[in-house]
């Protein structure tokens, strides 16, 4: 083909088009595929690529081999990623491409995730969190679009699954009950709340048996209708854990009825 381009053309990023090796089909992007077929592209299976330019059927690579169209600035030859330069590189561990910059970011081996920087020994790890999936969506998180959301138990949302969450009123991890921001405010509030709200007299005295959500004390602490706080750590965020515990109290002791005395007789 007879194709004349000027530099300022040929500088341009051109996405390609990926032959599917699944079903043999042309899509622009393996998402693109997901969303029309029943099935998924495997993104390091694609082989071939058509230069969107040219039409050249070829070997998947950064630059066409007919008309020198660069397919995108940052090229991953083991995800076939085409895309404009985002500071992206990608983690063999994780085994696919994220947007950096890569010297901002490491990858816990715990955890099986790539994290900010300011987070290296200082999260909480749990074993391959990131190959869970969503537990409000119930969708992946890995290799999601949407950005993740890491609570202080070390669960991952998606971060529009917890805002959404947060929006709602609830403040529980939906996996382990733990609290999913810092909470002290709060409990300072409730506190506030309960002395102003006491109880009636027959339940004044009234305790309860409660496991916490937050530092998993088990503890035996005064009832209320509003909440119980944790003697170990302050929360609120508790379990009751069986029925009301009631003091018996004591009867008080009675004086003893004086007796009326007679008047003395005048000598």
């Amino acid at each position: 083909m007879d194709l004349h381009m000027s530099d300022q053309m040929k500088n341009l990023v051109w996405q390609p088009i990926k032959n599917a090796p699944c079903c043999g089909k042309a899509y622009v992007c393996r998402l693109c595929h997901d969303a029309e077929e029943d099935h998924q592209m495997d993104r390091f299976l694609v082989k071939e690529v058509q230069c969107s330019v040219c039409t050249t059927v070829q070997q998947a690579q950064q630059t066409c081999v007919e008309c020198n169209v660069t397919f995108g600035e940052y090229y991953c030859d083991i995800c076939h990623l085409f895309d404009k330069d985002k500071k992206q590189y990608h983690c063999q561990p994780c085994g696919i491409c994220r947007i950096g910059p890569r010297e901002k970011y490491f990858h816990c081996e715990k955890c099986n995730l790539c994290l900010a920087g300011d987070l290296r020994g200082n999260h909480k790890c749990v074993e391959n969190v990131s190959r869970q999936n969503c537990p409000v969506c119930m969708e992946d998180i890995h290799t999601s679009r949407i950005g993740a959301q890491i609570l202080p138990c070390g669960h991952l949302l998606h971060k529009t699954c917890f805002d959404d969450m947060v929006q709602t009123g609830a403040y529980r991890c939906p996996l382990c009950m733990h609290s999913a921001w810092n909470m002290e405010h709060n409990w300072e509030q409730m506190d506030k709340e309960i002395t102003q709200s006491p109880m009636p007299t027959e339940y004044q005295d009234a305790t309860v048996k409660i496991i916490c959500n937050d530092c998993q004390t088990h503890c035996t602490v005064p009832f209320h209708v509003l909440g119980m706080k944790c003697s170990g750590c302050g929360s609120y965020n508790t379990a009751q854990n069986g029925g009301l515990i009631r003091q018996s109290r004591e009867p008080q002791p009675q004086e003893p009825e004086q007796q009326p005395q007679s008047p003395l007789p005048e000598p």
